[in-house]
């Protein structure tokens, strides 16, 4: 005799909580492939980009280029954990989206509005990571 387990209804809160987890990974896809985009500009050191003088966090383009070039790759990365669910990508996602925020508050005086933008951005991917799922049991 074999034991049949019901399954759950699906309820709406559910339903909620996996379409912000959808958001994210989508929102953290798109944020990691303009971060590849715009790493690869500021290696290149093209001439899309502000020069400000005198700014408390004055770094070469190029290392910018490099750790923006590194952080899109990771979110790529973690957005395709994201898409399935997994524990492990929420949290690198937290992470990943903290750190994204830090290195365009860094990167303010290089291309102010996008990096608004981008922080703004990562802010709503933190925010549907931490999300509470209830009647949801964790993976």
């Amino acid at each position: 005799m074999t034991a049949t387990q019901s399954a759950r209804p699906h309820t709406a809160k559910q339903s909620w909580a996996e379409g912000l987890t959808a958001f994210a990974a989508v929102m953290l896809m798109i944020a990691g492939v303009l971060a590849i985009t715009r790493g690869i500009m500021a290696i290149a050191e093209d001439d899309v980009f502000v020069s400000t003088p005198n700014y408390v966090f004055e770094f070469d383009l190029t290392s910018w280029g490099w750790i923006h070039l590194i952080l899109g790759a990771v979110a790529v990365l973690v957005s395709l954990g994201l898409f399935t669910e997994a524990t492990w990508a929420r949290v690198f996602g937290v992470a990943i989206g903290a750190l994204v925020i830090i290195a365009n508050f860094l990167s303010l005086p290089y291309y102010p509005v996008w990096s608004v933008v981008l922080i703004g951005m990562s802010a709503l991917i933190i925010w549907a990571l931490c999300v509470e799922r209830r009647g949801r049991s964790l993976p």
